[in-house]
Parts: structure tokens; C-alpha cells; sequence
């Protein structure tokens, strides 16, 4: 899922007055002025100008593919009548379920807020030795599921189950989901604000506060919003902790009754609670306008303050990375493991992984191109509409995705239950919202002056599509199509609803042993997982720097 920053214009622009003493005179300047305006101009009459129907047409078909899933579990849902809600709604377990999901995610969510940010400002505004190496350390829980982070906790403490040990995880994993894109807005922020708080006497907490915290609250409270999904939707460290959620419930309804109406019900309560919370964020965050702004050079501080301040920064990677990589560590290192270890079947399990990941990475990109290039170039209610609809996965958790595309393949397409080529599409749809936000970025970069350049020489629209957006473009699809992999390797629910009978990824053979506390045999897939999904993220750190804000 992309997280949206709203930085601020490159720090050090030079004034006009600048400008006109070194081009020799003011009129060199306003006509510098004036192309930049005509350039403003041109790209926005690009954006506002009528799309082709060509695609329109393949963006809506897009979004509706992305909307099968939702609205079939309405469908459904709705099939089972209003008495049939309400009385659901109305037991006392599945207020339980809900309350439990809520406070979970409540304090995950607020957990993840104050450390990510705390994490993010000792990075970006204080001087502190080998930052780049504290900010990956501080990337790393994105690489560890918080069904593999349970698995390592347990490894060592095995009787640790309930609200806190999930809370705590839950929030150790998800913590650069702020950190990250607040780091990445402090680093555009204007310190002149700050500035001038300070030197009106307030000190440096109420003068962040005051002047540099409105600039990048909607980069936390986005990345907020991501801790508060991935906290509803999670399935398997909440199960591995005994931690009854909405998750739990509709898991178990659906595996304990040939009704399935129930599970039908709670995955739309759970669907709308992740609505809710969509729309509350989008409410919260707010809009900063763009100004020019000036660099903040870190401050050097006390080395009794630094001390202080570096366990917060490793607090998340210890307790989401180290302290579980060590559980794992312990049970690899055993001669039982080695006795156990399955060869051909750990190996089998890479491969499955491996392939679904690069086809549900193949699918995304497909379906998520049409609706980014839309939303580069154009603009209006039709084009809003067919992004929100594409971005849905946001809102939908795994598990159910996974229990609506059981009832569609069931009631729609029999033959392709329990297939691939329904597991894979059901990655496509919870991810693509990662693929559109970073082809969006990339096509939206891509000059519209240089296509008319094109097209000026006699090439056809296609061929300069060709020839000049997809060279500039591409390495936003790639982009995207490894946070697709990296995801799909990763996600549990769904995958237990939808694999093909016979076939098991990394993800599904860790949670199959982890739950008959066979935690030797889980090892090596869990090691394996770890190694599997570190390939594609070294290589997005590589690429761009904020592919992990987007991870």
C-alpha cells in the first residue's frame, strides 16, 4: 500500500532578485518566470483535458476487477436478510470480536504514531552516527510478517498469549509505516517556522510542535492509517497469541460451519470498520500547502541525550527483527531441525512462493497501469472515482478477499475454485493499490512536453508512448511490482483460503507447523521466508529511497 507524502518544494530555490542579478538584468528573469508558468500551465491543461475512452475503458475495467470481492460479499451478505445482521451482530462474542479488533488496532495505531515519529525527527533533526544505517535498521520490521515475528517470540517464550504481547508486535512491525514518510517530510520541511518559535523563547519540543508538526502530520496520520489496516486485517500473529478478533471469528466461522453466512457477516463488519478509518484519516490529515523551504541541518546534542534517544530508534527493530531472528536462530541451529527438515518439500514451497509472487506481481502491474496512467494525466469525477475504486485493496483485508473470492468461484466459476488463477488475481487485488501509487508517481513525472516532442516528429501516439513515457516510467513499474512480490510472499489469510489443494507457500508451511507448536519443523521456512523476501527489498533500497516508505 503507497503512503502519499505532501513534500514541500526543493529547498534553496533562488529568489527572483537572485536570479535577476545573475542573468544581467530582471527581464532575463521574468521571462524565466514566464516559461516556468507556461510549463505549469501546459501540464495543467494536460490534466484537465478530456481522456481517451480507449483508456477509460480499460481503467474501469480494471477498478471493477478490483471491485469483485467486495461487492459479492455484499452480495452475499445481504442474501442472508436484515434479521439474520442483526442477530449476528448482536451476540455477545462477535461484540467481542469487534471491540477486540478496535482496541487492538486503537493502540497499535497510536503506539506506531508517537515511536515512528520520535524515530523519524532523532533521524532527520538530530546528528546522530551512521543515520543511513539506523534509518534501514529502523526499515527493517517491514521484511518480517507478524505471523514470523509471533513465531520467533513464542520460540522463546512460549507462554506468552493475549492483548499485550500482540499489541507490542503488532506495533514493532508496523512502525516504519510512520517513520519512514514522516523522516521523508521533515527532510522537505521548512525550519523557518521552527525558528522563529525558538527564538521566541519555546524550546525544542513545543517549537516541532507548533511549527513543523502541521507540515507533516498528513505524511503520519497516511502512515497511520496503513498501522490501523494492517492491525484489523491481521490473521496470523493474533491467532498464534490467542487473541480473539474479527480475523479469529471470521476465520472460524468459516471453518467450523457448513453456514457461511456468518463469516459472510463478520467480514462485512469488518470491511466497514476498515472504511470507517479510511475515511477518518482522509478527514484527520489535512492538506499543507507547498512553500519554498529551507534545509534543517541536524543538531549536535549531548552524548547522555544521544544515549538516551538510540534505544527508541532500536526498540522496533529489536523487538519486530532481532528478538524473533534469534528465536529462529535457536531452533536452526538444533540437530532435531536438521533431523526433520524436509528437502524437497521446503524446496517445493520456495518454488510455489516464488512463482505465485512474480505472477500476482505480472497481474498487478497490468491491471493497476491503466488507472495510473489516468490519474498522471487527468483529472475529474470519473477519474477520481476509478483511482478510489483501484486503491479498495486498502480497505480490504485478506481474509476477506480471500473468503469472497471462495463464494465467487464457488457460485460464479466452479472450475476455478481453489485454483492458481484465483489465488493469484486475489493478490492482485489486495496489492495494487502498491503498484498505482508508484506508476502514478512515475508516469506523472514524465514531461508531457517531451511526448508533443514526439509526436511533433511524426510519431504516432503509441510510438511515442513507446519511445518516451515507458524508458522514463519503467523503473516505477518495477517499482511496484516488487512491493507486489514482496507482499504476496508474506500474506497468510487469504492464502489459507484460496491455495489448490497439494500446494503450500513458505508462509502457509511456517503457520501449519507453528500452530501444533511443532517449532523446529517451522524454522527452516521461516528462514527461507525471511531470505526470499530480503532479495527484493535490498533491491528497492537500491533503486529509489523512498520505495520503503512504500513498502
Amino acid at each position: 500500500m503507497t503512503i502519499a507524502t505532501h513534500a514541500a518544494s526543493a529547498p534553496g530555490e533562488p529568489a527572483a532578485g537572485a536570479a535577476s542579478s545573475r542573468s544581467g538584468g530582471s527581464g532575463a528573469a521574468v521571462g524565466r518566470e514566464g516559461g516556468r508558468a507556461q510549463g505549469v500551465d501546459a501540464r495543467d491543461a494536460s490534466r484537465v483535458a478530456r481522456p481517451p475512452l480507449w483508456l477509460v475503458v480499460l481503467a474501469s475495467l480494471a477498478a471493477l476487477a478490483a471491485s469483485i470481492p467486495l461487492v459479492y460479499l455484499v452480495v452475499r451478505g445481504g442474501e442472508s436478510g436484515l434479521d439474520r445482521i442483526v442477530e449476528t451482530l448482536s451476540r455477545g462474542r462477535v461484540l467481542e470480536y469487534a471491540a477486540n479488533s478496535l482496541g487492538l488496532a486503537a493502540a497499535t495505531t497510536a503506539t506506531a504514531l508517537v515511536l515512528g515519529t520520535a524515530v523519524a525527527f532523532t533521524l532527520s533533526r538530530l546528528r546522530v552516527p551512521f543515520p543511513r544505517l539506523w534509518l534501514l535498521a529502523s526499515a527493517l520490521p517491514l521484511a518480517v510478517p507478524s505471523f514470523l515475528a509471533g513465531y520467533g517470540w513464542l520460540v522463546l517464550a512460549p507462554g506468552i498469549d493475549g492483548f499485550v504481547p500482540s499489541w507490542l508486535l503488532l506495533s514493532a512491525v508496523t512502525m516504519p509505516y510512520v517513520a519512514l514518510p514522516v523522516a521523508a517530510a521533515l527532510r522537505g520541511a521548512s525550519g523557518d517556522l521552527e525558528g522563529v518559535a525558538r527564538t521566541l523563547g519555546r524550546g525544542p519540543f513545543p517549537a516541532f510542535l507548533v511549527a513543523t508538526w502541521p507540515q507533516v502530520r498528513p505524511a503520519a496520520i497516511a502512515g497511520g492509517l496503513l498501522v490501523a489496516l494492517y492491525a484489523l486485517s491481521d490473521f496470523g500473529l493474533v491467532a498464534m497469541m490467542r487473541f480473539p478478533t474479527l480475523t479469529w471469528g471470521i476465520n472460524a466461522a468459516y471453518s467450523a460451519s457448513f453456514d457461511r453466512a456468518q463469516a459472510a457477516i463478520l467480514a462485512l463488519l469488518l470491511v466497514v470498520l476498515a472504511l470507517l478509518v479510511v475515511l477518518g484519516e482522509r478527514t484527520a490529515r489535512g492538506r499543507v500547502p507547498r512553500a519554498a523551504a529551507r534545509a534543517v541541518a541536524p543538531r549536535t546534542i549531548g552524548r547522555g541525550m544521544l544515549l538516551s534517544l538510540l534505544p527508541v530508534v532500536a526498540a522496533a527493530p529489536v523487538v519486530g527483527v532481532a528478538i524473533p531472528l534469534l528465536g529462529l536462530a535457536t531452533r536452526l541451529v538444533q540437530a532435531e531441525t536438521l533431523r526433520e527438515l524436509d528437502v524437497p518439500r521446503l524446496l517445493a514451497a520456495v518454488g510455489s512462493t516464488v512463482g505465485v509472487a512474480l505472477a500476482a506481481a505480472a497481474l498487478a502491474v497490468v491491471l493497476a497501469l491503466p488507472i495510473a496512467a489516468l490519474a498522471a494525466r487527468f483529472r475529474g469525477r470519473l477519474v477520481s472515482a476509478i483511482e478510489s475504486v483501484g486503491f479498495l485493496g486498502h480497505a480490504l483485508p485478506g481474509i476477506v478477499v480471500g473468503l469472497s473470492l471462495v463464494f465467487f468461484s464457488l457460485a460464479v466459476l466452479p472450475a476455478l475454485y481453489q485454483s492458481v488463477v484465483v489465488l493469484v488475481f486475489a493478490y492482485a487485488v489486495l496489492f495494487m493499490p502498491k503498484a498505482i501509487g508508484t506508476m502514478r508517481s512515475g508516469l506523472a513525472d514524465v514531461p508531457v512536453s517531451l511526448v508533443a516532442v514526439a509526436r511533433t516528429l511524426g510519431d504516432s501516439p503509441l510510438r511515442a508512448w513507446w519511445r518516451v513515457t515507458v524508458p522514463l516510467a519503467l523503473p516505477s513499474v518495477g517499482i511496484g511490482a516488487l512491493l507486489v512480490a514482496i507482499a504476496t510472499m508474506k500474506e497468510l489469510p487469504a492464502t489459507l483460503l484460496l491455495r489448490p489443494t497439494g500446494i503450500q507457500t513458505l508462509a502457509t508451511e511456517l503457520w501449519n507447523r507453528t500452530v501444533v507448536f511443532e517449532f523446529g519443523a517451522a524454522a527452516p521456512y521461516a528462514a527461507v521466508l525471511v531470505l526470499i523476501a530480503a532479495v527484493p527489498a535490498m533491491v528497492l533500497s537500491g533503486i529509489r529511497s523512498t520505495a520503503k516508505e512504500e513498502l
